[in-house]
């Protein structure tokens, strides 16, 4: 590797969460905040939403009903000579 060209390396890099939790890492910076944890992060707690998928495409099609012209019907007739 060359020298002067790389970053300091902190193998005791302190990580500080809002929700109050922190643990070390290994880094470039002596100290990192971050806003979500594994502790506090919806997906790792068990709290994550399901998402209501039936109401969003039922309300899709009413707004693509209320946008789109009634079919008319063609009627076919025979042409005279």
């Amino acid at each position: 590797m060359k020298k002067e060209i790389h970053p300091e390396y902190f193998p005791k890099a302190k990580v500080l969460c809002a929700c109050g939790n922190s643990f070390t890492v290994g880094a470039t910076k002596n100290e990192i905040k971050v806003e979500i944890c594994s502790k506090c992060h919806p997906f790792f707690t068990g709290e994550e939403k399901m998402l209501d998928v039936a109401g969003r495409l039922e309300r899709f099609n009413t707004r693509r009903a209320k946008v789109m012209p009634k079919s008319v019907k063609k009627v076919r007739t025979k042409k005279t000579k």
